[in-house]
């Protein structure tokens, strides 16, 4: 992810990469290779010598309070990836330092940014989303372990729903409002770690969320949405991005119209890094909050209580009043 957003930023006219930084020589040095930027191996010597105004944080989950916490420290503005923490406990720390400090923070929480998932936005609130749908969406993939195996470890990753589930468990607290509670389950062995979960919503939406790591296939996710007004339905394996069927007006002596939706192939990470420096110019919030951020962890941790009582969860009183 490093490499990505240090791509993604090399292509923005109105950015400038200052340096780059890994722990991993050979790997700090490739990429400033690459871009032409300065590389450090010290997070804090990069900070102090190329004074950036921003800075990505693209490490394993554990360490991003931590160095969340010293570019604060630094007066430089954060750019994270999701999930923030690992609790919401060391989330919320995160935003206080960030306020004490009085830099901006904003996390990667990139699905809200894919076309498909916007106008995916777009029709739920056409078809009426405030009377409730039904929602399923799956993303799966080989384990990641396989190259990174720190993922195997729950203390440094949070596991499959903490680390894959969260991109859509944030997405269907943007798009469908409050949730009420969720119900869960959860396998895990050697070769695979899969997760369920059903939300279910104040306005009557419920939302059932896949995820899947030791997929024995390519990486891939789907979505659809049905509601009275129609279907909006997507798969990354399909060459049409969004599929549209909606309810056909009275009389018309047909129950569906369906019509090819296309987007344009627009790159979601640059859509996002792009949209993060802009609020920094402008002052402007973001799409994507860190407070929304936290309730999206905040919402995982109640999936996850689910999966240990085997009853339907929500956060606790204190959490929800953050909200």
């Amino acid at each position: 992810m490093g490499t990505i957003h240090a791509d993604r930023y090399m292509s923005m006219p109105e950015a400038e990469l200052v340096a780059v930084c890994d722990i991993n020589e050979q790997a700090a040095a490739s990429l400033g290779r690459t871009t032409g930027a300065p590389h450090f191996t010290s997070f804090q010597e990069m900070l102090e010598q190329a004074k950036p105004d921003a800075v990505s944080i693209a490490v394993p989950t554990y360490l991003h309070v931590p160095l969340v916490k010293q570019a604060a420290e630094n007066g430089v503005h954060v750019i994270c990836e999701k999930p923030i923490a690992l609790t919401s406990e060391e989330a919320a720390k995160a935003l206080r330092i960030c306020e004490e400090y009085g830099v901006r923070l904003f996390v990667g929480h990139v699905v809200r940014f894919f076309p498909q998932y916007v106008q995916l936005a777009e029709k739920v609130e056409l078809f009426g989303g405030d009377r409730g749908g039904v929602y399923h969406a799956k993303r799966a993939g080989s384990h990641p372990a396989l190259v990174q195996p720190w993922f195997k470890e729950t203390d440094k990753s949070g596991g499959v729903i903490l680390d894959l589930m969260i991109h859509d468990i944030d997405y269907i607290l943007g798009t469908f409002g409050e949730a009420v509670e969720v119900y869960a389950f959860n396998r895990v062995t050697d070769d695979l770690d899969y997760a369920a979960a059903t939300f279910r919503f104040r306005n009557g939406t419920i939302a059932q969320l896949e995820a899947f790591w030791g997929y024995p296939g390519p990486f891939h996710t789907a979505f659809e949405y049905a509601s009275a007004g129609g279907i909006v339905r997507a798969d990354s394996s399909d060459a049409e991005s969004l599929r549209v069927r909606s309810a056909a007006p009275a009389g018309s002596g047909s129950a569906f119209v369906e019509t090819p939706q296309s987007v344009m192939l627009q790159d979601p990470y640059y859509r996002e890094l792009r949209h993060f420096l802009e609020c920094l110019r402008s002052g402007e919030k973001p799409i994507v909050t860190a407070q929304d951020a936290l309730l999206a962890i905040r919402w995982a941790e109640a999936a996850l209580k689910s999966v240990r009582s085997g009853l339907p969860e929500k956060p606790s009183e204190e959490e929800d009043g953050l909200r």
